[in-house]
């Protein structure tokens, strides 16, 4: 029964991100296939078994344990710590996103053309009409697309940097100017991932707001691209930055914090002595409560985005005098608390999910070895 269940939790993560006892996709495998004579010279190295029974940066192996291995771990800050986090940004991200699509649907039409999506019903129900059931889900490729290859780069480098400015700092440094690293480690990750983000925010974006301008990504893409050129996928990057970057600040130091005061204050046993039931429940009990500061922090840059993709040819200045200051920093709030609440919940309960299942410990509330 055991070993069922094994197989099945290994058959969860895909196959060439984990290691197995049997087979290790290496480097020096994959230069071998490529050049006959460097694999003839590497052969007894090949075929040897590994020296340490952990995967490390020596054996040149850059996969992460197979669940039915116990007595492999994955080493903090190692390849394979950063690559189980980025698959689990991935996962983190691509799924939450394209879950809310119809909710992010209604908002950038409300964003767009509040006078005929006056409220998040009203919404629903001209959608419906318009658009049948099948238009809720309008543009969910894109999303799904665009927001993994951001939860990639959102959560891997984060931990990458938080560590890299943690060994900087040093440990007494560390310890008074943490808020700091995690502002500057997740401003870092999300200049980076919000590369890998804008072609996609853009095109779903058109395909969400201009009913017939194209059913998806497969054909919305290229006729963006004729219309605007390639630089026109990258003409919202500056407000997509100006959205996502405090967002992301907000959404990383708050939940470490929050993370943090609730094992301090709130749970009477250490962190490493409660279960890992209760510490997801912390995850995304902090998820929750750092979405909604990071909705508020961040929705004066998202109705920009929305205005800047949806009208060709269209600038801050003009987005500026068409929503107002008021309708800047309102228009379509309510609704983008609650989606961005739930969101960031998942999100965190989704990320610490997967790094507990393949071995590692929940995010927050225990400082990062810090290299001094």
């Amino acid at each position: 029964m055991a070993s069922v269940s094994d197989s099945s939790k290994q058959s969860l993560i895909p196959s060439f991100l984990y290691a197995s006892s049997a087979k290790s996709f290496s480097l020096d495998r994959l230069l071998s296939a490529n050049n006959p004579a460097f694999g003839a010279s590497h052969a007894a190295t090949l075929d040897a078994p590994a020296v340490s029974s952990s995967p490390s940066i020596k054996t040149r192996t850059f996969m992460i344990a197979s669940p039915n291995e116990p007595g492999k771990k994955i080493e903090m800050y190692s390849p394979q710590f950063y690559a189980a986090c980025t698959f689990g940004g991935i996962l983190s991200c691509g799924l939450t996103h394209m879950a809310v699509t119809p909710l992010d649907l209604v908002k950038c039409n409300m964003q767009i053309d509040p006078a005929k999506y006056k409220s998040i019903t009203s919404g629903f129900g001209v959608l419906l009409k318009e658009q049948g059931v099948r238009g809720f889900f309008r543009g969910w490729v894109p999303t799904l697309l665009g927001y993994s290859a951001q939860g990639a780069g959102k959560f891997g480098f984060y931990e990458f940097f938080k560590k890299y400015y943690s060994d900087l700092a040093g440990p007494e440094y560390f310890s008074k100017y943490k808020t700091l690293i995690y502002l500057a480690g997740s401003a870092s990750a999300e200049v980076i991932a919000d590369v890998a983000l804008c072609p996609f925010e853009a095109v779903k974006v058109r395909v969400q707001t201009q009913p017939g301008f194209a059913r998806g990504l497969s054909d919305g893409l290229p006729k963006f691209v004729k219309s605007e050129g390639v630089l026109g996928l990258y003409k919202g990057i500056v407000p997509l930055w100006g959205r996502q970057i405090p967002y992301t600040m907000m959404k990383f130091a708050s939940f470490e914090t929050i993370v943090e005061m609730i094992y301090k204050y709130g749970i009477p046993t250490p962190k490493d002595q409660c279960s890992k039931s209760l510490q997801l429940g912390i995850s995304f009990a902090g998820g929750y409560i750092a979405g909604v500061f990071c909705a508020i922090v961040s929705h004066p840059a998202d109705n920009l985005v929305s205005f800047l993709n949806n009208a060709k040819g269209a600038t801050v200045g003009d987005a500026v005098k068409k929503l107002g200051l008021w309708g800047l920093f309102t228009r379509g709030l309510p609704l983008r608390i609650v989606m961005i609440g739930t969101l960031t919940g998942a999100q965190w309960g989704i990320y610490d999910a997967f790094k507990v299942f393949v071995g590692l410990p929940t995010t927050g509330g225990v400082a990062p070895a810090v290299e001094g």
